[in-house]
């Protein structure tokens, strides 16, 4: 039966430590030990830990050789682990390093059940998903609407199902792969900016060499898919992947990666015109320019969120270029936007419902004017996301013309 030989309370307030004496078989254990602290050890445990995380620590009684510790490498003798909890009483028939008697009054037992960790694969997963921009889709609708504009007009409507299916994917995959050569490149820029300070290359959650390895799968998914269209189709999109693959470093360079951008993300348009048509029209290029005008915008918005960590870091950007008249730049281009997609509908002869779309789409953009006239970062945030509904307005008209025409 153990024996509680000594117990002297903390004299100092907060921080200070009880001292413990325990005598079990000519066995003493001097421990010293922090009230109120949480322990590492499984739920159910009083909850006092080792000072520092160190382990409790003991001596043999005089006149008894001492042994071995029966703990392995890291334990305190007599396989007391370190920062293990430590119960006030040793109840009968326990053994020295397993303390299972009834906590003393001062004790404090946290009943909270503690999650149980995932799986690694199922967190390298998770990792990866939030790498690619999994849950957040808003940068893939950008992406998506300009591409079914191009396949709704190039077949005059509902394009071929498995054309349709090649170019919904591949959206999704070169965004996915965009994204994650993105966060790549950046990777010494995102950890100092408080929107991207948490991505999971920044944090070095994921490696370099990891998301290297993810950008190749995704891409070469989108180019297999591809290689079931026409060979005109399979030689623009070496293109498209180019363009995805430099965009990113631009904004060390140029103010301008917005625009770079706005190529990027409409390369869609001319690949989707070869896979119906065999050719690319000049319509095609007419649409593609109005691409890249709203992709500029919407992408200054979008970096208007992030100018003042942009300038701080050396990175440069539309937002920095156009400074305190960044307001009227947005204007000229959305207006060259509606411009270009006007002469876009007339060329394609759409109807009415094309018409009613644009006007709906030129409303939508009035309200982010109206919501980011200040420049607060939230609403220049809220204003990139509301671009979403502005492609699909667009995307109605030209559908709906199509369909009731």
């Amino acid at each position: 039966m153990a024996r509680l030989e000594g117990f002297e309370p903390p004299t100092n307030g907060f921080g200070s430590h009880y001292s413990i004496r325990l005598s079990y078989r000519r066995v003493v254990w001097t421990c010293r030990v922090a009230p109120g602290l949480p322990a590492r050890g499984a739920a159910g445990r009083v909850h006092h830990r080792a000072v520092a995380g160190r382990p409790l620590y003991g001596k043999r009684a005089r006149g008894r050789p001492a042994g071995p510790s029966r703990g392995g490498a890291g334990r305190a003798a007599h396989g007391v682990h370190p920062g293990r909890s430590l119960h006030a009483g040793i109840g009968a028939g326990s053994r020295p390093g397993r303390y299972t008697g009834t906590p003393m009054p001062h004790d404090r037992t946290d009943h909270t059940p503690q999650a149980t960790a995932a799986p690694d694969w199922r967190q390298r997963l998770g990792l990866y998903w939030k790498l690619v921009r999994g849950d957040r889709p808003i940068g893939w609708l950008l992406l998506l609407w300009p591409t079914w504009w191009a396949l709704w007009i190039a077949a005059g409507g509902v394009p071929p199902w498995w054309t349709w299916f090649v170019f919904s994917a591949g959206v999704w995959l070169t965004r996915s792969g965009g994204c994650v050569i993105n966060d790549y490149a950046d990777r010494w820029l995102d950890g100092s900016v408080e929107r991207t300070k948490e991505r999971p290359l920044a944090t070095g959650a994921v490696s370099g060499r990891e998301a290297l390895a993810v950008f190749a799968v995704l891409m070469l998914a989108a180019f297999a898919l591809v290689l079931t269209l026409n060979r005109l189709t399979v030689l623009l999109s070496v293109v498209g992947v180019v363009l995805a693959a430099t965009y990113p470093y631009l904004k060390r360079y140029t103010y301008l990666p917005q625009v770079y951008l706005g190529m990027a993300f409409g390369w869609g348009i001319p690949m989707a015109f070869a896979a119906v048509q065999g050719t690319v029209p000049p319509l095609a290029w007419v649409l593609y320019v109005a691409n890249i005008f709203w992709a500029t915008a919407y992408d200054t918005w979008y970096a208007m969120v992030d100018r003042e960590d942009d300038i701080r870091m050396g990175a440069k950007s539309t937002a920095i270029l156009f400074g305190e008249l960044d307001l009227v730049a947005q204007g000229v281009l959305y207006a060259l936007t509606f411009l270009a997609l006007v002469l876009a509908g007339r060329q394609a002869g759409l109807g009415l419902c094309y018409w009613i779309g644009l006007g709906v789409a030129a409303l939508l953009v009035a309200w982010e004017f109206l919501i980011a006239r200040h420049r607060d970062r939230a609403a220049c945030f809220r204003a990139f996301l509301h671009n979403h509904w502005v492609g699909m307005a667009v995307f109605a008209g030209i559908a709906l013309d199509y369909a009731l025409g």
